[in-house]
This record gives C-alpha cells, structure tokens and sequence, in this order.
C-alpha cells in the first residue's frame, strides 16, 4: 500500500499573530514555521506502520500547497520517515483551493490512504480532507482515532457520539485523523535529518481553478480582561462578581 500525508505549513502556537496592509494580509514577517499538528501525528502513524509491516506499506509520501519557503518545513517531514515528497507553488488561499490542487497532482498518482488533519491550527479550518475526497470521487472517514492495516486491510476507529466505531474500509480512501491517531509526533534523528537532503521533492505548478471565497478583512480577538484578585477573608465579593459580571448564575 501507499500511504500520503497531506500538510499544512502553520505559524508556531507561540508566534505573535500581526496584520498589515490595513488588516487584510497576515504579516509574516519574524513567523516561525511548523508541520500543522494533526497532520504530523498522520505523519507519525504512517512511518510506524511502515516500519512494523514494511511488506504492506510500500512508501509513504506528503504532498503540500507552498511556496518555495515551505520547503523546511517538508524537509523536516522527509526526515520524520516519508520517503518523498510533492509541492505545489502556490500559496494556499482557501480550503477549496487547496483540496483542488492536491487533486490535480494526487489524480496523476496512484495512493492507497490519503490522510488529512481533522484541521489546521491557522485558521482552524476543516473541509480540506472531505473536499479532496469528493474531488477524487474516493470513499472518506472522518474523526479517525486510530489506524491499522492487517492482511491489506485497512481498520479504523472513529469517534461518535457517546462511543467509537471500528469499522473496515475499502481503498482507496481519504481518512481525516484526530488526536488519538499517534501518541506524540516524531522527533527526526540526526540520521534522518541528513538523508532528508537526498529524498526526492516533485514540485508542481500551480491549476486554475475557481475562487469560491476571498477574506475582506482580519481582527484580533478582544482582550481578556485583567484579574480582579478578591480577598480570600471576603467569600460574599466573590460571589458578587461571578454573579453580576462573570454571569455564572
């Protein structure tokens, strides 16, 4: 089987989010770049799938919608364990967008599984996984906790309302992952790190395609407001306070 990993390249949770150009651009100026978290945990499950049945994963590829300065980021997930890679020159503009572009190089491909993060920590979007299965015209899982493959069959665990659902699926087939697929990302060894370098990187141009959504303008969220610190002697302020401004009951 052959496993792809789709990514997403995200700002670090400690990056300091700025807008410019009269809020409408994100400013990335000083942003440092990581794997979107759910897609590396996908990462990680694929590679520890290889490596404990390598007669029934043959190799496992990520593909990507970037820029040329994506390009470490995609490193760094050839040097977790995926054997190659593929990147699109563009820069990702909205999930529809991006589901397209992955189509349009995976259609030329032959995969097995396709796995998407559940969603990304940008813009905590979430349609990109069930956009390029109805793309491909591929049977999708969403809300996979867990993957196997036994005998060239592929189980999976989803959740569900009040429980979890194992079922077994036919490839190919796009799979949405979620916390649960891996225990904790990898971390690349120094070994992996330095054949990383030689891995094969397919770059692709960009397909036209429709424009479906354009954002108009960014805004930070409000403020949180400062910490009234009440005196532990006077239990009827505190109450006060969470009844007329916390509004807790």
């Amino acid at each position: 089987m052959k496993i792809l990993i789709c990514l997403s390249n995200v700002p670090d949770t400690t990056t300091k989010i700025k807008f410019v150009e009269n809020n409408t651009k994100f400013d990335t100026n000083g942003v440092q770049w990581i794997i979107n978290p759910w897609d590396e945990l996908a990462l990680t499950r694929a590679v520890e799938l290889k490596e404990k049945n390598p007669s029934s994963v043959e190799t496992v590829a990520v593909i990507s919608v970037g820029l040329q300065d994506f390009e470490a980021t995609i490193r760094k997930a050839l040097a977790i364990g995926a054997d190659n890679a593929f990147r699109i020159n563009a820069e990702p503009k909205d999930a529809y967008f991006v589901a397209f572009q992955l189509a349009e190089v995976i259609k030329k491909e032959s995969f097995d599984i396709i796995l998407a993060g559940i969603e990304s920590s940008d813009y905590n979007g979430n349609a990109v996984g069930s956009m390029l299965a109805e793309i491909l015209d591929m049977n999708s899982v969403s809300a996979v906790s867990k993957l196997d493959i036994e005998n060239n069959t592929v189980l999976v665990n989803r959740e569900i309302d009040g429980g979890t659902e194992q079922l077994e699926v036919q490839s190919p087939v796009v799979l949405i992952v979620q916390k649960g697929i891996a225990i904790e990302p990898r971390i690349p060894a120094m070994r992996g790190i330095m054949m990383a370098r030689t891995k094969p990187l397919l770059v692709s141009e960009v397909v036209s395609s429709e424009e479906y959504c354009k954002p108009l303008t960014y805004e930070l969220p409000a403020p949180k407001a400062k910490v009234k610190l009440v005196d532990p002697e006077n239990p009827a302020e505190l109450i006060r306070l969470l009844h007329e401004e916390a509004k807790a009951f």
